[in-house]
């Protein structure tokens, strides 16, 4: 391996050996504390124009395969870790880590010292950054950091959404609803949950008109998880403002911020987003504590206009289609992670209840979904 570094744009250094193609990347650097499921990271498209940090120090020791794929290509712009492996002979692998990236592409950093990197990130707040061959000066390389378009006011989700509708059949048996997706960057194992449930899904390109929706013959209404600033896709916000209590919508992740937004919310960039598979979450209902996966960089603000929420109380947001009553909240920085609509259809979560890649703790959310599209 060709030694190589990591740049931030406060101009932070760290060094490693170059893995996986041996070309350049620049993006928003974000860490990562799964300690597994670094294929199914990378393949989601929620990490569109992202370079990844992984906590964990080994990645890559049980290979890739084809079922760990998310969607069909690689959406993070490059990876660091501390140490990469590049093993094939792990059980059900099909090829090795690092010859994947390689091949999809993307460039790796090993060797680096992630705990330092990950402080400095918790410290500093997510920044621009970018992997660079040693060869190539610090001066050259912080101007091709820098000319990388901010997280903050970007909108991802056109690079990420399918150019027409999509229909899919239930996997399972039995007469299921009807579900339109808004399309913003779908997980395949989101796909598959609601599937695997009867669901006739449609995935729609995020610019679809409400008017399309209406009459496209859906029971509900699905927003995906997906990449970028929610604040920067006003116009998913006004469509979904035209579904909201005409049928149940419910919203995952940048979904999830985007109904919030469609009701009169509004959002914030979070110092260094959750990122992982170790998030606690309380509902506030049942008393009930979900370890979730996320992969977020935004959060709802709460209803007196702070990005944290001190109780366990469900409080309220009074908003255009009547009340939103606080309904998760995360443990770890008591931010928002989910809501229901008291007086139309309509809820939300902030995480990843697919499990691809984390726990299972919280797959019933896809049943609650459908229940409330029943009882509607």
């Amino acid at each position: 391996m060709s030694a190589a570094y990591l740049l931030l744009e406060d101009g932070a250094r760290f060094d490693g050996e170059a893995a996986g193609a041996p070309i350049e990347a620049t993006g928003e650097v974000v860490f990562n504390t799964a300690m597994s499921g670094y294929q199914e990271s990378v393949t989601d498209p929620s990490y569109h124009g992202q370079v990844i940090v992984f906590t964990y120090p080994l990645i890559g020791n049980y290979g890739v395969s084809a079922e760990n794929m998310e969607s069909d290509s690689v959406h993070a712009r490059a990876v660091v870790m501390r140490e990469g492996i590049d093993r094939e002979d792990a059980p059900h692998a099909e090829g090795g880590w690092l010859t994947w990236l390689a091949d999809c592409g993307v460039p790796a950093l090993c060797g680096v010292d992630t705990r330092a990197l990950v402080r400095h990130i918790r410290d500093r707040g997510a920044m621009r950054g970018g992997v660079f061959p040693a060869g190539l000066a610090e001066s050259e390389a912080l101007e091709r950091v820098r000319a990388e378009t901010p997280m903050e006011g970007r909108d991802l989700a056109r690079a990420v959404t399918p150019g027409e509708r999509i229909d899919l059949a239930p996997l399972a048996g039995g007469e299921g609803p009807t579900v339109a997706a808004i399309d913003t960057g779908i997980k395949d194992s989101i796909v598959r949950n609601l599937r695997e449930r009867g669901v006739r899904l449609q995935l729609h390109p995020c610019d679809t008109p409400a008017a399309t929706l209406l009459d496209s013959g859906a029971d509900a209404f699905f927003l995906a998880n997906g990449p970028g600033d929610p604040a920067a896709l006003g116009y998913v916000v006004d469509t979904v403002r035209e579904l909201v209590g005409k049928r149940p919508v419910f919203g995952i992740c940048l979904g999830h911020q985007l109904l919030c937004r469609a009701i009169g919310l509004e959002t914030t960039k979070l110092p260094f987003g959750h990122r992982g598979a170790n998030h606690p979450v309380k509902d506030l209902e049942t008393g009930r504590i979900d370890i979730t996966s996320q992969n977020h960089g935004f959060a709802v603000v709460g209803p007196d206009g702070a990005a944290t929420i001190d109780g366990d109380d469900p409080v309220r947001w009074d908003t255009d289609f009547g009340a939103a009553e606080l309904s998760q909240i995360n443990l770890y920085d008591r931010t928002v992670e989910g809501l229901v609509l008291r007086d139309v259809p309509g809820a939300t979560v902030q995480y990843h209840p697919e499990a691809g890649p984390g726990p299972h703790d919280s797959l019933h959310i896809f049943d609650r979904f459908l229940r409330m599209v029943e009882g509607s």
